[in-house]
């Protein structure tokens, strides 16, 4: 096993099996799985899937699982040897992964580029708090305020360190996601995105200086030319929200002040 590539493998039959429940799996379901690893859930599955599109990075990793699958006579695999953060995904209408931890964060983001019907993902039960993190938390975050417009986020189950092999150091945490209807344009929401990254880069600063210290994310313009521009607002409600922090922002508010401030950076 590779410890770089976040190798922990379930062996709690009891959970592999709740988190296979969790995901409704049927013969019509074409299901990604990210990290798939020795096959621990790809083979079940398989067993109740259509399809299941397994990625596993390590190629050591990657053979033995077909070894296991050519025994097994499973034929409604697609495994594929690669990094799952450079590739484009194949067709699917469900995800359930046991994720690596050490990618929770950019694989959550691309997923969010693709269309599905659920995700049930296991994460760091740290990362899987701040996926739900309440405005003004310390576990609000930019991945609380990215998924808000996007997707129904739900606690599933929490699941101990002793249910994996190696043990990892910490426990984990089952998430269910379903997509929303997303009522933003993809230009909207590519906007309110930019807006997010800059000011959770400095979450526990006023917003006008956060923006100012991450302009580099919305535009090209420099330090002296923002704040002058923020100089000339003359919007009262905006001038009141840029005294605020960002960490007591709602998702709205983030949307309200990214519409409005855009233009401003971007003219």
């Amino acid at each position: 096993m590779n410890k770089n590539l976040g190798q922990n493998y379930l062996i709690d039959e009891n959970k592999r099996n709740q988190i296979i429940s969790f995901a409704n799996v049927n013969e019509d379901d074409v299901v990604l799985e990210i990290g798939s690893g020795i096959g621990t859930l790809t083979i079940e599955l398989a067993k109740r899937a259509k399809k299941v599109i397994a990625i596993e990075q390590d190629s050591n990793i990657c053979e033995i699982l077909n070894q296991r699958l050519k025994k097994q006579k499973i034929d409604n695999v697609e495994l594929i040897n690669d990094d799952a953060l450079k590739i484009e995904f194949p067709k699917f209408n469900k995800i359930v992964s046991n994720l690596p931890y050490q990618i929770s964060s950019p694989i959550t983001f691309k997923f969010l580029d693709y269309d599905f019907d659920l995700a049930v993902l296991m994460y760091q039960k740290e990362f899987a708090l701040r996926m739900n993190g309440e405005v003004g938390s310390k576990n609000y975050s930019r991945l609380s305020a990215m998924l808000y417009f996007k997707c129904d986020v739900k606690h599933l189950t929490d699941v101990s360190c002793e249910s994996f092999i190696p043990k990892p150091k910490v426990d984990s945490t089952v998430i269910g996601l379903t997509p929303k209807e997303i009522t933003l344009t993809d230009e909207e929401f590519e906007t309110y995105s930019k807006f997010t990254k800059a000011l959770f880069q400095h979450k526990n600063k006023k917003i006008k200086n956060a923006l100012i210290d991450s302009r580099h994310i919305i535009c090209n313009l420099d330090k002296k030319e923002i704040k002058s521009r923020f100089n000339d607002i003359e919007n009262e409600k905006l001038e009141k929200y840029l005294t605020k922090r960002v960490i007591v922002l709602s998702p709205e508010e983030i949307l309200y002040i990214s519409k409005e401030l855009n233009p401003i950076f971007n003219d």
